[in-house]
């Protein structure tokens, strides 16, 4: 048997799907230790993580995934930036980040199913992903600090570093579609 085909026979398994949102829980819950802490919104692989896993995954399978994350971080599971968990985190300051990532995941999964998988589509999908969690993000954070705050301490200091992130992302999910057979 070949590889594509081995390949294609695992992912068609019908513990293929559980098991990659257990995968992808795990890899997005990791992404939030990789921090540097600032306040009230600290700097994670987070977005990078989600951008990736709905590129990979695809919509709903992405959705599940964060939805997964979410609960497990609901729950008290130490999954959020830092080692946080508990419901609490979800409703605040950073809460909205993590409603976004939700629908950020499901976004890039339904438009690369849509055939945005070009190199340079992967970076207009991922650049709509990061503007759709700053967005959620944002509009729960100024609940607590207003909108100026909410400006110069949830999306300017990350700017920079999100257009590192949407490249690298969309390096990486070119490198592997040819491992998933999705090109």
């Amino acid at each position: 048997m070949t590889q594509s085909a081995t390949a294609l026979r695992w992912l068609s398994a019908w513990y293929a799907a559980p098991i990659a949102v257990l995968l992808g829980s795990l890899v997005l819950a990791a992404s939030s230790y990789v921090e540097a802490p600032m306040w009230p919104v600290p700097i994670t692989l987070q977005t990078y993580a989600v951008c990736i896993i709905g590129a990979l995954f695809g919509a709903r399978l992405a959705a599940a995934t964060v939805v997964a994350y979410l609960i497990e971080g609901a729950v008290g599971l130490p999954v959020f930036a830092g080692g946080a968990g508990g419901f609490a985190h979800l409703l605040g300051p950073t809460g909205g980040y993590l409603v976004g990532f939700l629908i950020a995941a499901t976004l890039t999964g339904a438009l690369v199913e849509r055939g945005f998988k070009s190199f340079t589509a992967l970076l207009g999908v991922m650049l709509l992903a990061h503007i759709v969690i700053f967005a959620f993000g944002v509009l729960q954070l100024q609940l607590f600090v207003g909108w100026a705050a909410a400006w110069s301490s949830g999306v300017a200091p990350f700017l920079i570093g999100t257009m590192i992130k949407t490249a690298a992302a969309a390096a990486t999910v070119r490198a592997a579609a040819p491992l998933l057979n999705r090109p």
